[in-house]
């Protein structure tokens, strides 16, 4: 690696331009292993135990200069216009009120932000009645329009509420900035989802869960999904039950009979298969 890339994420497109005449060999070989590698990774449970922080490329810790791991959601893409928008706009203004909230106002991130993650500092204890403490991290990459304490608070809020994942596994959800942790909970730019989901493909449109890390699309967090309408809130309660089900061990599944509320499992950004909009584990049918 070039010193000017030492110790930065480097994009994928960046690498492929550096491939040559070589390309055209390696082609054949390619689909097959993206093949077997996107089977290993699409519905396999997390490994035992916690997840080791570890020091890697294109991290930063908030507040503190040591480095945080690198590591991955998945659903299927829909077709949509690319986004564009500064990244100093703010994602606290509220908008309409849907379904009895106020929601907050739509706000389209840029395709790309600046490749490097930043750990949300502090501490966040869980709440609730578990006995088991599931610990996990929040980060934001740099150049969102979102402000990242506001993103891991919405996160913490919605991972401790007693109609999610904590009632069913006896826990309650703790953030933390360092140490070890189950999983991460990774905001992302369109570009930089491409690169932490592949060999999936996301086409810069929805999330996926790496084997590590919930990378949340901010493409996805800032607009919602055509299948809830105007209530974005309720969309991202969806958003991050779903791919933290994934770091539970949870595979995809489908609607059980159309008018039902949809398991967290479906791919409701895809598609509610004739079932209603479901955020919630504790709702499923």
């Amino acid at each position: 690696m070039s010193s000017e890339f030492k110790g930065r994420y480097r994009p994928r497109r960046l690498r492929r331009r550096r491939r040559g005449k070589h390309r055209a060999i390696a082609v054949l070989a390619v689909p097959v292993a993206a093949f077997v590698l996107a089977n290993s990774m699409m519905d396999a449970p997390p490994p035992p135990g916690d997840v080791t922080e570890a020091v890697g490329d294109g991290v930063t810790a908030a507040a503190r200069p040591e480095a945080s791991s690198r590591g991955a959601e998945r659903d299927d893409p829909q077709s949509e216009g690319n986004p564009t928008a500064e990244p100093s706009v703010s994602a606290t203004v509220s908008g309409p009120i849907v379904n009895g909230r106020a929601q907050p106002e739509a706000v389209e991130p840029p395709q790309a932000g600046d490749g490097r993650y930043t750990v949300v500092a502090g501490l966040a204890e869980g709440s609730g009645d578990g006995s088991n403490v599931i610990r996990y991290m929040v980060e934001v990459e740099d150049g969102l329009p979102f402000g990242a304490d506001e993103f891991a608070a919405e996160v913490h809020r919605i991972l401790n509420d007693p109609r999610g994942w904590g009632p069913s596994h006896d826990a309650v959800f703790e953030r933390v900035e360092s140490g070890s942790v189950r999983f991460r909970v990774s905001l992302s730019s369109p570009d930089l989802t491409d690169d932490q989901c592949y060999p999936l493909r996301t086409f810069g449109k929805v999330s996926c869960w790496n084997g590590a890390r919930a990378v949340i699309n901010a493409l996805r967090w800032g607009v919602g999904a055509e299948t809830f309408g105007e209530d974005l809130l309720t969309y991202r309660e969806y958003l991050i039950n779903h791919e933290v089900g994934h770091a539970l061990g949870f595979n995809h599944v489908n609607c059980k009979a159309a008018g039902l509320p949809a398991h967290v499992m479906v791919q409701q950004t895809k598609s509610l298969e004739g079932c209603a909009a479901n955020p919630w584990p504790e709702l499923d049918p």
